[in-house]
């Protein structure tokens, strides 16, 4: 098993993630633990070489080019086993490595995902949302089915061989699936292997990083057209337009939706009005929600806020993406 931990500029969080994974319960010398710096500018560097006694190599790539980069510079080091991939901000179970290993004593599957868990100021843990219920459900599904489309970017792992092609410009989660599918594995999620993460420092990123978050699955969708034929890629062809290329679609039917429906008001039997009221209805709360703490606190609220705040993030996104904008550097999350 080899760890490897991406960085950028992380000297103020480096240390805490180093010291999470060498408390990792796996045998010493069957796993290791390499941190691949994206050209950083600060300490970081220097932190993971302070550590370099108790087994932490430091590879650095030559140039900043973005996270996926610098994961291949430290899989270029790796030979053989199973390769863990690790955010700075996540924090792994002690026993997370010895779970998630399990799975790889099925020969069909290639990769697995871990499920997030936020923590908040207070050091509660959220996850029992509806919308984070839906997710898992889906990922489980795509699980049984063709398997996962997408894997959870902060917290996975793979054989060493699904890692042998890695486009640098498209996320590492997409890769990995990809990959994958290509080479007749599975990608499926772990239930039981948990990455945690503090919820951002400043709430309004979360809206910036949607909009990353999407551009960046838009663009790997682009290189990768081949991934949509189903001649090829059978099933997952299908997950794949289901669940992202649909998705992203989402938005401009609504909008387009709620634009058509009043011109259709006319027909008499008062179903265009009504479907009308109810969607100013539906949005007007989600404006209020934005506006009202007490109010977005409300879980029935809250589901429709968050519904819309995403598909406007998605809207942004898929305007941003029409207008040649791309994105591979990363700038890592303040939490």
């Amino acid at each position: 098993m080899t760890l490897i931990v991406t960085a950028y500029n992380e000297e103020k969080r480096i240390k805490e993630k180093i010291e999470n994974s060498l408390e990792l319960e796996y045998p010493d010398d069957k796993l290791s633990l390499v941190v691949a710096s994206d050209s950083s500018t600060d300490e970081t560097d220097a932190i993971v070489q302070s550590y370099a006694e108790q087994n932490v190599r430091l590879v650095r790539a030559e140039e900043r080019l973005g996270k996926e980069n610098a994961q291949l510079t430290a899989i270029k080091t790796v030979d053989a086993g199973i390769i863990v991939f690790s955010d700075v901000a996540t924090r792994i179970e002690p026993d997370g490595i010895v779970k998630l290993v399990r799975y790889f004593d099925d020969p069909d599957v290639g990769a697995i995902s871990s499920e997030d868990r936020f923590v908040s100021k207070e050091g509660s843990v959220a996850g029992e949302g509806a919308y984070v219920k839906y997710e898992m459900w889906l990922r489980k599904q795509e699980s049984r089915l063709a398997g996962l489309v997408g894997l959870s970017g902060s917290f996975f792992a793979a054989r060493v061989e699904v890692c042998e092609q890695w486009d640098i410009h498209s996320p590492s989660d997409f890769n990995t699936a990809l990959n994958c599918a290509r080479a007749g594995y599975k990608a499926v999620t772990a239930p039981d292997v948990l990455g945690f993460y503090t919820d951002l420092a400043d709430p309004s990123k979360e809206y910036a990083r949607k909009i990353r978050t999407v551009i960046r699955g838009m663009t790997a969708l682009e290189r990768h057209p081949e991934v949509l034929n189903p001649g090829k890629f059978g099933l997952f062809a299908y997950q794949v337009f289901a669940h992202k290329l649909l998705r992203w679609t989402v938005p401009w039917t609504l909008a387009a939706l709620f634009v058509i429906t009043p011109f259709c008001m006319g027909e008499g039997d008062g179903f265009y009005t009504f479907a009308y009221v109810a969607q100013l209805a539906f949005y007007g709360i989600a404006l209020a929600a934005h506006w009202s703490e007490s109010l977005r606190n409300k879980s029935w609220a809250k589901i429709i806020y968050f519904f819309t705040q995403v598909n406007i993030a998605l809207l942004d996104a898929g305007i941003q993406f029409l207008s040649g904008k791309r994105m591979t550097v990363w700038q890592p999350s303040a939490r």
